[in-house]
């Protein structure tokens, strides 16, 4: 499987058009993370893929620190959609998240992408803080099949956007996202997904998610909170809500 949703590719090609410099000791490190099984032309992910497919997903997501960009982007999101998968093979997906640019501070965005359309990117919340953590959710409107709309922390943001063909077709992905810029840098990041659930119907009927696929690249990791792994000592104690896990850098 291929995981090719690029978040903000966009705005992340403005921030690294010119020239990047970095040391050597992060240039030397490139080896040891970036693109594998999963990602390619310096992408890497570590995350999941419903088991199901859905009407919408949702997650709280928290920054547990502040990412290091050397180059090009990170970002933890959720969404429906991806490469290829709109009509005829058409790129079309919609998600939303937390990212950052090289030389920036993160924000909270939206990503929308058309079959045969150029990318919108939508800034939903700037300057997000290290602990800080924002209720997202990707979900196909009630009563209004193929119709889709992000949530920000309880309320609508944006538009409700078409996708044709997209009712009842998609399973959900909850990942973290780094791409390189081209660079031989390793960009650093800790995201938490708490209350990770997926939509059984228009509007809503949320249910647990249940991870099928998980793909994990070279130099992160993943760590399941909630539900607790067999043979595990995590408790469930505090605000945490199945499904949760942290990725991370290692």
């Amino acid at each position: 499987m291929t995981v090719r949703f690029a978040a903000f590719v966009a705005a992340a090609a403005l921030a690294v058009s010119g020239a990047v410099f970095t040391s050597p000791a992060l240039a030397a490190s490139g080896a040891a993370c970036g693109s594998g099984a999963n990602g390619s032309a310096g992408y890497a992910y570590a995350g999941h893929q419903s088991t199901t497919t859905a009407h919408g997903v949702r997650a709280t997501i928290t920054a547990l620190a502040l990412p290091t960009v050397a180059a090009g982007h990170v970002g933890a999101w959720i969404g429906v959609g991806g490469a290829n998968a709109g009509p005829g093979g058409a790129d079309e997906w919609l998600q939303a998240g937390i990212g950052a640019l090289a030389g920036g501070t993160p924000f909270v965005y939206a990503e929308l992408q058309r079959p045969g359309g150029g990318r919108t990117f939508l800034t939903l919340h700037e300057d997000v803080k290290a602990g800080e953590s924002h209720q997202l959710a990707v979900l196909e409107v009630k009563g209004r099949p193929n119709v889709w709309r992000v949530w920000l922390d309880g309320a609508p943001a944006g538009n409700p956007v078409y996708l044709a063909g997209s009712s009842g077709r998609w399973k959900p992905m909850v990942t973290a996202e780094s791409w390189n810029g081209g660079q031989s840098v390793c960009n650093r990041f800790d995201f938490r997904f708490q209350h990770v659930s997926v939509a059984a119907a228009l509007g809503g009927s949320w249910a647990a998610f249940e991870p099928g696929y998980s793909f994990l690249d070279r130099g992160y990791r993943l760590r399941q909170l909630l539900p607790a792994p067999k043979d595990s000592r995590v408790t469930s104690g505090g605000t945490l809500r199945p499904y949760a896990f942290d990725a991370a850098s290692i």
